[in-house]
C-alpha cells in the first residue's frame, strides 16, 4: 500500500528482455535504500514491484508482458526518470490517499496550460474510468496522489503547483505523454457495494446504470 506522496525520483538504467518480462533496474536516487529488502514493494511511476535485487543506490524488478500491456511501460527506455515511492509503514503519516500501486488505465496529457503560480494539465482517461474520476476526489497519477480540479466527460483538470512540479516527472509532461492512471479505490469498492446482491452473480459489465440506480432508490424520478 502506498500513500501517492513521492520520495524520489528515479532513473531507468536498463530494460532487459526476459521473454514473458523485463528485467529493470533503477538509479533510486535520493530514496532511503537502507530499509529495503527482497521482495519489497516500490511504487515505479505508480507501477507496484517487488525488489528483485538491490544495492544503496539501485533496485531490479521483473516487469510482466501483461504489466507492460496495461501501463506505460511499453512506451519506458532507459535514462528515463521515474516517480518512486517505497510501501508505506503502519506508523508513517498518510499525507496522500489510499494508493494500491495497481493501474487501471492508461491517459495522456491533452492539454498543458501555464499560469503564474501553477501548470494546468489536461488529462484525457479511458472511456471505461470516467465514472470513477469526481470534482474534488482523488487520483493517482504516475504514481503521484492529486486532487481533480474540473470534470469535462472523460477528461480532467490538474493544478500543479511548482513544488510538485520540481519533485516529480511532471515537470517533463507535454501534451501527448502517456500516463499510468490508478482511481480512488473507495469509488471501485462503492460501485460493487451497490451492486448489493447482485454481486454474486457473474456479469460481464457493470449493472451500475442511471437506471439501476432510478430502481434502487438512488436517484428521484
Amino acid at each position: 500500500m502506498f500513500t501517492g506522496i513521492i520520495e524520489a525520483l528515479g532513473t531507468i538504467e536498463s530494460m532487459v528482455d526476459r521473454g514473458d518480462a523485463i528485467r529493470l533496474k533503477v538509479s533510486a536516487g535520493k530514496l532511503d535504500m537502507s530499509d529495503v529488502a527482497l521482495g519489497d514493494s516500490i511504487a515505479t511511476n505508480g507501477v507496484c514491484l517487488t525488489v528483485v535485487d538491490y544495492s544503496p543506490n539501485h533496485y531490479s524488478a521483473d516487469v510482466s508482458a501483461e504489466t507492460i500491456r496495461l501501463t506505460g511501460f511499453a512506451q519506458y527506455k532507459p535514462g528515463m526518470q521515474v516517480n518512486l515511492e517505497k510501501a508505506m509503514q503502519a506508523n508513517s503519516r498518510f499525507g496522500g490517499h489510499i494508493v494500491s500501486g495497481h493501474v487501471d488505465g492508461v491517459g495522456t496529457i491533452s492539454k498543458v496550460i501555464t499560469h503564474s503560480d501553477y501548470i494546468e494539465f489536461w488529462v484525457k482517461a479511458p472511456d471505461e474510468l470516467a465514472k470513477y474520476i469526481a470534482h474534488k476526489g482523488s487520483i493517482t497519477v504516475d504514481g503521484v496522489s492529486l486532487t481533480v480540479n474540473k470534470v469535462n466527460g472523460s477528461e480532467f483538470m490538474l493544478w500543479i503547483i511548482p513544488h510538485t512540479l520540481q519533485e516529480t516527472v511532471m515537470r517533463h509532461y507535454q501534451v501527448g505523454t502517456r500516463v499510468n492512471l490508478e482511481v480512488d479505490v473507495i469509488a471501485r469498492y462503492l460501485e460493487r457495494l451497490m451492486l448489493g446482491d447482485k454481486a454474486a452473480e457473474p456479469q460481464k459489465q457493470s449493472d451500475i446504470s442511471l437506471a439501476f440506480l432510478a430502481e434502487n432508490g438512488y436517484l428521484k424520478r
